[in-house]
């Protein structure tokens, strides 16, 4: 499986698995009208002005909110919290490292820990925003650094990162050279002017010409 297949299907396989852990325990017939702020430390958005923010339904807040909440009951997760609950899903490896990739992704204003906010902002883009969006925020994903582009070093450290979290799960048994040689094959489609890095423009305009890439942008639009 090509590299930029597999960080595309984790990213959505880890929007999919939060969704599940902050909503599953929720009984959605006890959801009241309103969210219930007032019994954490961080106090979130109002209803109103997240619904206009995303693309999530009123009711769909709700039930994000109290899973959120009862997972967090102080209204916030710093990264150790968030690699606990990531590593959950990922038992047969070590998802600490990609897990850290990712809290770095969703806390756009890196102030080391993730608010409602920022939870329900990521997840609004991955569930249901434009291709562009997605694409942007897979970007950043990858950029580990934010300095607008993409190394070899960074795409390797991601790709070490994933086989690390998958652990036994991979078949056959890969070499120790495997990451390495998927992100040559991802480099050398996407550096179209071979300059050594990949920047946003490169990116997008790979990523939409790849019918296997695109196709993920869809899968989980209705998860909720």
């Amino acid at each position: 499986m090509s590299c930029r297949k597999r960080c595309k299907r984790e990213i959505f396989k880890f929007a999919q698995y939060l969704f599940r852990l902050v909503t599953g325990t929720l009984n959605t017939d006890s959801v009241e009208d309103e969210l219930e702020l007032s019994t954490v430390r961080h106090r979130p958005e109002g209803l109103e002005q997240l619904e206009a923010r995303t693309r999530f339904s009123r009711k769909e807040l709700q039930i994000l909110y109290r899973g959120f909440k009862n997972e967090c009951p102080s209204g916030i997760v710093n990264e150790e919290t968030f690699k606990d609950i990531y590593a959950q899903f990922f038992p047969q490896g070590e998802s600490s490292t990609y897990a850290h990739f990712l809290f770095n992704a969703f806390d756009t204003d890196h102030n080391g820990s993730l608010s409602f906010e920022d939870f329900v902002m990521g997840l609004s883009i991955l569930l249901r925003g434009t291709i562009q969006e997605k694409l942007n925020w897979a970007f950043n994903l990858y950029d580990i650094n934010k300095d607008g582009y993409i190394t070899k070093e960074e795409m390797l450290d991601i790709m070490k990162a994933i086989y690390d979290m998958m652990g036994k799960c991979t078949y056959p048994i890969l070499k120790e050279d495997t990451p390495r040689q998927h992100v040559e094959v991802f480099f050398q489609k996407m550096d179209k002017n071979k300059d050594g890095v990949v920047t946003i423009d490169e990116f997008i305009d790979c990523c939409q010409n790849d019918e296997n890439i695109m196709r993920s942008m869809h899968l989980f639009e209705n998860v909720l």
